[in-house]
């Protein structure tokens, strides 16, 4: 009798889990867990990011081409860029870069947080029904991303971005990205997240931008504090001090 109990327990639990990952319309065991550290993944002959930079060409529409110009004229005297003011990247770069720091995936069956150490920029990934009506969404750099599974793959829809020349991948706020990742492993065996991605945007570019992003699985891989606004707040602070003739303690 305890045996049986104890098996009937069992199913029960198991269909308690099954029901309530139908109730959030997530993710269940058969699809992959992404979660984790990731870090960059180079492939052999890939240019660097500066490289990237000074030699990427992209089909601009002409407006496009009058807007993003005119920005770089504006800030490339002074070297200036959104990260020095500590502002996110906003996609695709903040994927893409996020200045070779690292990220984290926080994966659950109706949501991944993405969070990018560079500027501590935080990414949602909504599935089933924690997806907002688009009328319910509030633009952003990052915009609102939402995403369903294709066997192994999941698909990631983002739209409600807002108009960004200061991207690597300029782009309007009509700009949709869709992403399509997967887990691979490299000549080594190594875990590696692939992104297939697509920007497209027809009032930015005259045809779709398609690429490829990998990360490497960090298996022993931290994020480390990235306070951006800290640095500025103790300039103030000393500022301040100056002005009044005292003097800060000495862990200022």
């Amino acid at each position: 009798m305890a045996k049986s109990a104890g098996w009937s327990l069992t199913v029960l639990c198991g269909a308690a889990l099954a029901c309530t990952a139908a109730a959030t319309g997530g993710t269940s065991a058969r699809h992959p867990d992404f979660s984790g550290i990731w870090g960059p993944y180079v492939e052999p002959g890939e240019p660097s990011i500066r490289d990237l930079r000074a030699h990427l060409k992209l089909p601009f529409t002409p407006d496009a081409k009058r807007k993003v110009d005119a920005y770089r004229a504006l800030v490339t005297p002074t070297d200036d860029s959104p990260g020095k003011f500590c502002l996110g990247y906003g996609l695709p770069e903040s994927m893409l870069f996020s200045g070779g720091y690292p990220m984290e995936i926080v994966q659950r069956p109706d949501e991944l947080v993405i969070l990018y150490e560079a500027q501590s920029e935080l990414r949602h990934v909504y599935l089933g029904r924690k997806i907002l009506a688009p009328g319910d969404r509030v633009p952003d750099r990052d915009g609102y991303s939402t995403a369903h599974w294709e066997g192994d793959t999941l698909v990631v829809d983002t739209a409600s971005l807002k108009e960004q020349e200061d991207n690597l991948y300029p782009h309007s706020a009509a700009a949709r990205i869709v992403e399509r990742y997967r887990l691979a492993r490299d000549a080594q065996g190594r875990k590696i997240l692939v992104n297939e991605w697509t920007l497209t945007d027809p009032a930015f570019y005259t045809t779709p931008i398609r690429a490829v992003k990998k990360w490497t699985f960090e298996p022993k891989g931290v994020l480390l504090p990235y306070e951006c606004n800290e640095e500025g707040w103790l300039d103030h602070l000393q500022t301040l001090e100056k002005r009044k003739g005292g003097n800060l303690p000495d862990v200022y």
